[in-house]
């Protein structure tokens, strides 16, 4: 296996459970995720409803993370679709539906990358108050490389109220 290191890369990474025990799952993936590099920064814990999901979908625990790692993207995104599997996801047929773990990239530096198995930033992440509100929390002035509009900026367009502090 091709195993190409390249310079160290600020990532932020949002996590999410709404199977089994949410918070023990969150706890793993961060265990997980100390592997594959160095995690600088965690959040708390929120509690949020699920969004696009069937009615009577069980609510999600939430965090982000910024960590360093000398992955690049493809295969920092790799890593994480195993580990997801390790843990119990079905990764072709679990969008859209209840999961043990999602880890998502956010970000990567300022790296803008548009692939079909990877976008970055997030393609999703500035609609999402449940991934916004954690990001705040740790990186309040972190700049959205495309919007060109900081974290706490985003979040004023959005409704919050159903991202709850654990």
């Amino acid at each position: 296996m091709h195993t190409e290191k390249t310079q160290s890369i600020e990532y932020y990474l949002s996590l999410g459970s709404n199977l089994g025990d949410r918070g023990a799952n969150l706890q793993k993936a961060v265990s997980f995720l100390k592997k594959v590099g160095r995690i600088l920064k965690v959040s708390a814990i929120y509690e949020t409803a699920p969004v696009d999901m069937e009615p009577g979908t069980g609510h999600f625990y939430n965090l982000v993370l910024c960590a360093v790692s000398r992955l690049a993207p493809l295969q920092l995104l790799g890593r994480i679709k195993e580990f997801e599997k390790s843990m119990g996801r079905d990764i072709s047929n679990s969008h859209k539906r209840p999961r043990v773990i999602d880890i998502d990239i956010l970000l990567a530096g300022d790296l803008i990358l548009d692939r079909e198995e990877l976008t970055i930033p997030h393609r999703e992440m500035h609609k999402r108050a449940f991934v916004l509100v954690p990001l705040k929390e740790i990186a309040r002035g972190l700049v959205h490389p495309v919007l060109k509009k900081s974290v706490s900026e985003i979040l004023l367009e959005l409704e919050t109220c159903g991202v709850r502090k654990i």
